[in-house]
């Protein structure tokens, strides 16, 4: 993929498929490197799947046999001599603490480092496709400041009657987080 952000949008969507109420996306960067966290309540993964998931002919959509968002996510680590990993209990194995945690780390000094890419039109697609599951989303940039979106404040702040994918909310979320960026 051309820029991080793409993968991101790629890995949540996985999660939103596993019945996710609540996605994590966080991410911790310095001036030399970059770790990308995405933590889900989906049903997990079973240990069985969870040793074929960087295979790229696993996956388990009906409509394509190739299932490539986390292998090429791991590769766009390693080729910057970073790695990633995977950890996921189904709600059989652990009821009240399931779900799936990915977490790919990069050097951004290298020349293969892809870059992040646009975030925050990322994380507005996923308010706006997927309004009810919870986002919380945090990046931890080099200077020291974070920028912060939470769903779950915006929902509290909203109340049951403006729904999250309208353009108002979208356009301020937008707005927001491209204040806290400095853009």
């Amino acid at each position: 993929m051309k820029e991080l952000s793409l993968n991101i949008l790629d890995i949540v969507q996985n999660s939103i498929s596993a019945q996710a109420t609540l996605v994590k996306i966080l991410l911790a960067e310095t001036e030399d490197t970059l770790r990308i966290t995405i933590e889900d309540d989906g049903k997990g993964m079973t240990p069985e799947f969870l040793a074929t998931v960087m295979d790229p002919f696993s996956t388990t959509r009906k409509t394509r046999k190739v299932g490539m968002g986390i292998p090429l996510f791991k590769l766009a680590a390693e080729q910057t001599g970073g790695e990633l990993t995977l950890s996921s209990k189904t709600r059989e194995m652990s009821p009240e603490d399931h779900g799936t945690v990915i977490s790919a780390f990069f050097h951004k000094d290298h020349m293969d480092f892809t870059p992040l890419g646009d975030v925050v039109s990322t994380l507005v697609s996923l308010i706006q496709g997927c309004p009810d599951v919870d986002i919380l989303f945090e990046h931890s940039l080099p200077g020291g400041d974070l920028v912060h979106l939470d769903t779950r404040e915006m929902r509290e702040a909203l109340g049951d009657e403006i729904p999250l994918n309208s353009f108002e909310v979208l356009e301020w979320a937008r707005e927001s987080l491209n204040e806290q960026y400095g853009f």
